[in-house]
């Protein structure tokens, strides 16, 4: 460009322009020219460049007298840095803009307003720096943003606010620890028309997860009206989680949604804003369907991949978006790069373990996989900030971007509010420090000076706990781990730790276990929600009080079976999607009925036994006219997963299946509620073999099954005629006892003489070193174990491989 124009349209910017738009408005440019073609909405608008922000500060002498300012600058000297920072900003906002700046901002203020066919338009005026969203330096919210801005004078003065924010506190401070000089950044401000999500709803949107790096799925969140809530943490949002392989090939892949409270909202007010609450119905209901949710992670992906192919290497992005509840439709406003896994090394792996452990003090969302100590330190307001001490634990109600002086020497942060793309939750992720957010009560709960261990290594829930608990880091250097013929794969519990997991080098999932996700999602027994009419209009008041229980915990759910549908397949999901497309095998549900009776409502429904291993689980519970209904609704579970979200690589398992009869019977039940090989070719269905009769009979159940699951823990019990959950006769049980060793050989040779699966998921491969030897000796299609036991056992079974190959 020969001239150095006050203004640009976003049509003529592109991210070339970074000098002179900074690198959100950059951003900007390129969508609204690049993405519009391809459907992505971008409201339009201008940006004032750095050359305008330059010529004003010449204009008005503003230089030197801001950089007399920063002469003795100490940004550890809370008091010192605010006092500085204020003067200022102060400086700069009384200076009035020269009137060639004034002339080609109102033109183009004029313009926008026409061709939206109003007179002084509502605009969102938003600062953007030459340097932000850079590899590990985001300057996550360092400048400022103002909603709902009208008219020619307030435009002026809210630019003028923009450009004063340079020199917030936190982003004086941010700059110095990044090592950029003060002088030589300057800003720029994007003027955009406004979306009125005052009337609907906003939020942001990853295109990775955001705790793991994990860079299959997109993670969305939103609140009711103007996006500022979420970006700053002042609202704990929903969330949605996509799958983007298969929102590509048009299914509805939605594996998470989880309600966030939706406290409060922004809305207009005037020419300015204001908080207000939410009516409680709407809190209740999600801010946005499905059918929006999948159109929200198509864009997403679009614009990942255009600017992957811009940046030449894969960019994940970050995205603000809004929906406007006047027209009803949806509008990305802001993409920005992902700062944070962009520039991680997946071949190096840390993985935090918790040595010991008590009763949570709180707990909520976890950002990040670590563990820290640290005393508390509760800080209500901003302007106590002074009082943090390196090393502690910050514990707020949120956290904005003036925080950010402390935050950066905090040990681990716990907020109230906020969800895992608030800005206490992106600044800690950056930083490298655990945080917990969205506890609802940590600044109640949690006392100044108190210790405590701050743990985000337990996947998506993190929780704190009094005093200085133990933990260890490994490291696993994934570019070394060996190639195996054998498969192995992994046992998956609870589904938070599929992604913290899939960075593994296995060929699936062995074993995914239902109770987790029932016990830890659903909390209710299955019947409780069916006979929910039932007992809220009961004579009983424990069936009344327990069906009110019920009601709170399935807000939202008139239908309460199809709450425990839903739940039960977001948690399948979410370990399909990870290890997609390699064969995840879930297993319905084997609870016992002691364990059932641990469920909400769960002492209406189950029998008491006395030896409840031995007793109604399993295959039994399935046909069981008492129990076939629920059983129906895992089949649902599974068949929507494998069907509207597209998962075909999910395999079901029936677990302790005693009799030919039983395997019969449960195949013909989950036919009859739409999960059958006669509906579905592609479907198969495996059994786990953990019965002396499943050995004995396994050429028979092949004839109903497509493979078998070895489960070494109920095989030796019931092969060696034990209770395993006896401390008397616990040193009789071996998995390397020859019985049990001749049993697994016999299944293994059966199962690839009929070329049918057969694995392993118990944990004898990875305790006994000799045990994993002869498996593989014996010829084991896959071995599955905990996370933890991969890597030891992949490279134990790739020097048995090589043994027996010479």
């Amino acid at each position: 460009m020969s001239q150095k124009p006050f203004v640009l349209w976003f049509k003529d910017i592109n991210l070339r322009d970074v000098s002179i738009v900074g690198g959100k408005n950059a951003s900007l440019g390129e969508m609204y020219t690049g993405l519009n073609s391809h459907g992505v909405k971008v409201p339009n608008g201008f940006v004032v460049t750095t050359y305008a922000y330059n010529h004003f500060l010449e204009q008005g002498g503003l230089i030197k007298k801001i950089k007399d300012l920063l002469v003795g600058l100490d940004t550890k000297d809370i008091k010192n840095l605010q006092k500085r920072g204020a003067a200022i900003r102060q400086l700069i906002i009384d200076t009035p803009f020269p009137e060639e700046i004034n002339k080609e901002i109102k033109i183009a203020y004029r313009e926008l307003s026409k061709s939206y066919n109003q007179t002084n338009t509502d605009v969102a005026v938003r600062s953007s720096a030459t340097a932000e969203d850079l590899p590990g330096a985001s300057f996550a919210g360092q400048q400022e943003t103002y909603l709902n801005v009208s008219g020619e004078e307030h435009l002026y003065k809210s630019v003028r606010k923009c450009f004063a924010s340079l020199f917030t506190d936190r982003a004086i401070s941010y700059r110095v620890d990044k090592g950029f000089a003060n002088m030589k950044i300057a800003l720029s401000v994007a003027v955009q028309k406004m979306a009125r999500s005052d009337l609907a709803a906003s939020g942001v949107m990853f295109t990775i997860d955001t705790e793991t790096g994990f860079h299959k799925v997109l993670v969305i969140n939103g609140a009711y009206g103007l996006g500022e809530m979420v970006v700053q943490g002042k609202v704990t949002p929903d969330e949605y989680i996509t799958f983007k392989p298969l929102v590509a090939k048009g299914f509805s892949a939605i594996i998470g949604k989880k309600l966030g409270t939706k406290e409060t909202k922004m809305i207009y007010s005037g020419d300015s804003t204001k908080i207000v609450s939410v009516k409680k119905d709407e809190r209740v209901k999600y801010c946005l369907t499905d059918k929006e949710i999948i159109k929200l992670s198509k864009w997403g992906m679009i614009i990942e991949d255009y600017f992957s192919k811009k940046y030449k290497r894969v960019q994940p992005m970050d995205i603000e978006w809004a929906k406007d509840g006047k027209s009803g439709e949806l509008f990305i406003v802001q993409a920005r790069p992902e700062t944070v896994y962009s520039i991680t090394d997946e071949k190096v792996y840390r993985e935090y373990k918790l040595l010991e452990k008590g009763i949570p003090l709180v707990s909520g969302a976890a950002v990040g996989a670590k563990i820290a100590s640290g005393k508390v330190r509760v800080i209500n307001d901003v302007k106590d900030i002074g009082q943090f001490k390196k090393g502690e634990v910050l514990v707020t109600d949120n956290t904005d971007p003036d925080w950010e002086p402390i935050m950066k020497i905090a040990s681990a942060i716990v907020t109230d509010l906020g969800g895992r793309t608030s800005h206490a939750a992106i600044v800690s992720r950056e930083l490298g420090i655990p945080a917990i957010v969205g506890t609802g009560n940590a600044t109640k709960r949690l006392k100044t000076g108190q210790l405590v261990t701050v743990d985000c290594s337990g996947g998506g829930s993190g929780a704190v706990y009094a005093g200085h608990k133990r933990f260890k880091v490994e490291e696993h250097h994934l570019d070394h781990i060996p190639k195996t013929k054998t498969k192995i794969m992994v046992n998956i519990g609870a589904p938070e730790e599929a992604f913290r997991n899939y960075f593994l080098p296995v060929q699936g999932v062995g074993l995914g276990r239902l109770e987790f996700i029932i016990s830890s999602h659903i909390q209710v027994h299955p019947k409780a929600l069916m006979e929910f009419s039932k007992n809220i209009k009961s004579k009983d008041p424990r069936r009344r009080a327990i069906a009110k229980k019920v009601e709170k915990l399935t807000v939202g759910y008139a239908d309460k079976k199809q709450y425990y549908v839903d739940r039960l397949a977001e948690g399948v999901a979410k370990i399909a999607a990870t290890f997609y497309p390699h064969e995840v095998i879930i297993r319905f549900s084997d609870f016992k009925t002691n364990e059932y009776r641990t469920l909400l409502g769960g002492e209406l429904y189950e029998p008491n036994e006395e030896n409840p291993m031995m007793g109604w689980r399993g295959a039994s519970r399935y046909y069981d006219p008492a129990f076939k209904e629920a059983f129906g609704l895992e089949c649902l579970a599974i068949k929507k997963v494998r069907e509207k979200l597209g998962l075909k690589n999910l395999v079901p398992m029936i677990p302790f299946c005693r009799t030919i009869d039983e395997g019969r019977e449960v195949v013909s039940i989950m036919e009859s509620y739409g999960l059958g090989r006669k509906l579905d070719r592609t479907l198969k269905i495996y059994m786990m073999c953990e019965i002396p009769s499943n050995v004995i009979l396994a050429e028979e159940f092949l004839k109903i099954f497509d493979g078998m699951s070895i489960g070494t823990n109920d095989l030796t019990q019931l092969t060696l005629g034990l209770d395993r959950d006896s401390a008397v006769v616990t040193h009789v049980s071996n998995e390397k006892d020859k019985a049990v060793m001749q049993s697994v050989a016999k299944v293994i040779q059966i199962c690839r003489k009929h070329k049918k699966y057969a694995g392993i998921c118990g944990q004898a491969p990875s305790d006994y070193p000799d045990f994993a030897e002869f498996l593989v000796k014996e010829g084991i299609g896959s071995i599955s174990l905990n996370p933890d036991t991969i890597i030891k056992t992949l490279i134990m079974v790739a020097k048995e491989e090589k043994r027996l190959k010479r």
